[in-house]
């Protein structure tokens, strides 16, 4: 299914929104649906990101790479199969953290002159080839750190009429929640 034949509304929702759902396979082949914030290209890829560490979702997506994305906005929804790409070379993950970060600056109450300034010098440092000495030293070091998964629609877009997939309980709520019962 082109663009061009996506539902009314899912081009709004996907320009103007700043989190969605993704449902995916963990790799002990249970299902686990996450709400994060992306960034759209304005064609058929989405950016995963969020703030640096580790995430157990990443490393699932990189092993089970078939995911559903579920809109949160509207009335009803949407559902979305895509396919997960993890980029782990700092060079290929730059300019999609970029797009990424540049969408998540313009949530209402963000900072977006500041921001922009400092996200623009780092911008100027890559695109002159610069060292990454000093303050960019630490700015390199936020986006290795951060997640960037790359997520390719695909196939037919459906309606939903409902809410989308309730969130998954968090891996550490669980353990904890095993931890008292256990103990």
């Amino acid at each position: 299914m082109s663009e061009a034949d996506w539902p009314r509304g899912l081009k709004k929702i996907l320009e103007e929104s700043f989190a969605l759902r993704t449902t995916f396979r963990r790799k002990d082949g249970s299902l686990r649906t996450l709400e994060t914030t992306y960034g759209w290209d304005g064609d058929r890829e989405l950016t995963l990101s969020g703030f640096p560490g580790p995430r157990d979702w990443v490393a699932s997506l990189a092993h089970q790479s078939d995911v559903i994305v579920h809109t949160v906005e509207g009335v009803g929804g949407f559902d979305l199969a895509a396919r997960a790409r993890v980029l782990r070379d700092r060079e290929e993950r730059l300019p999609y953290l970029f797009a990424f970060v540049d969408r998540w600056s313009l949530r209402p109450g963000f900072p977006r002159r500041r921001f922009g300034f400092l996200l623009g010098a780092v911008r100027l440092n890559r695109r002159l080839g610069l060292p990454w000495w000093g303050p960019f030293y630490v700015a390199r070091r936020i986006f290795d750190a951060m997640p960037c998964v790359v997520l390719t629609l695909e196939g037919e877009v459906k309606a939903r009429s409902g809410p989308p997939p309730a969130i998954s309980v968090p891996r550490l709520a669980k353990n904890q929640a095993y931890a008292s019962h256990a103990g």
